[in-house]
């Protein structure tokens, strides 16, 4: 059996080109010459196509509206993650400055520190630790033998005098303030040179104050006074500011005075210390 072959017809491009080129003529050369025969037709054609063409404008305006909505919308979110972005950095700088402040007022509350008892070699040393009690009455500062420190160096900060060196390590050393309970300074009211005891109450501490006695009855002493480290001091160097006395009274013995002190450190902030690494014991053996 002999098979079938199917017919294939191909136009030739310029033929079809040819052919549309003609039928358009024709249409216009139709439209033109039977305008007034046509007029009705495309009057329908018009009715037909014009509400389409209205319909077509709406849901273009539309469709361009939400576009334009959305592009809007999108621009709003990334501009508002840059300002994000850009807020939390502004935070970030302005805690850093905030920071650095804080540290150069400590910083310069030292070198007035440090200006007032210029006599004595000092080194500058921050808190690393403290106890767990509310207060920096003992703590741990990052200065250590290797820094020359020894025990019973005294220790100063803020306005005056905050407490003795305890404890030494390699690179670290533990400081008793005067407020702790184990802690004894021999005390000067500065105007009278008249001499007191003072003692660390951490209890008597949370109303401000600190414990003196041992006042001898006939000092004429008054509110405010300023007292300071005493020269009959065993480790403390003399004339360091500690506090100013107040609520002067007479003890139970009647044989002497006792009182509250106010210290001129703040025993609940401290962050950086000044170490005097002179002892009290050579000062005293090289003014003999």
């Amino acid at each position: 059996m002999r098979r079938k072959h199917k017919v294939k017809f191909s136009v030739r491009p310029k033929h079809l080109l040819y052919t549309l080129i003609f039928l358009c003529l024709m249409l216009l050369y139709i439209s033109y010459r039977y305008s007034d025969k046509l007029a009705p037709f495309k009057t329908s054609i018009g009715n037909l196509i014009t509400p389409m063409q209205n319909g077509i404008n709406l849901v273009g305006t539309y469709l361009t509206e939400q576009l334009e909505l959305f592009e809007s919308k999108q621009t709003l979110q990334e501009e508002n993650e840059r300002l994000k972005a850009e807020i939390e950095e502004l935070k970030n700088r302005n805690s850093i400055l905030i920071a650095d402040g804080y540290e150069l007022a400590q910083l310069r509350e030292l070198y007035e520190v440090g200006k007032k008892y210029s006599d004595y070699p000092m080194i500058a040393a921050s808190v690393i630790s403290r106890d767990t009690n509310g207060y920096y009455s003992s703590f741990v500062v990052n200065k250590g033998s290797e820094d020359g420190i020894k025990k019973d160096m005294n220790v100063i900060a803020g306005n005056g005098l905050v407490g003795i060196v305890s404890e030494v390590g390699k690179n670290f050393c533990r400081i008793r303030a005067i407020i702790d309970d184990t802690s004894y300074v021999s005390g000067m009211f500065l105007k009278t040179s008249d001499t007191c005891d003072i003692k660390g109450d951490l209890e008597l501490l949370d109303e401000g104050y600190i414990r003196v006695e041992g006042i001898s009855l006939g000092a004429q002493i008054e509110e405010n006074f300023e007292v300071v480290t005493s020269h009959i001091s065993d480790k403390y160097l003399p004339g360091i500011l500690i506090g100013y006395i107040h609520n002067i009274e007479v003890d139970s013995s009647n044989m002497a005075k006792k009182a509250y002190l106010l210290p001129v450190v703040d025993f609940e902030h401290i962050e950086n210390v000044l170490i005097i690494t002179q002892l009290k014991e050579r000062i005293e053996n090289e003014s003999e």
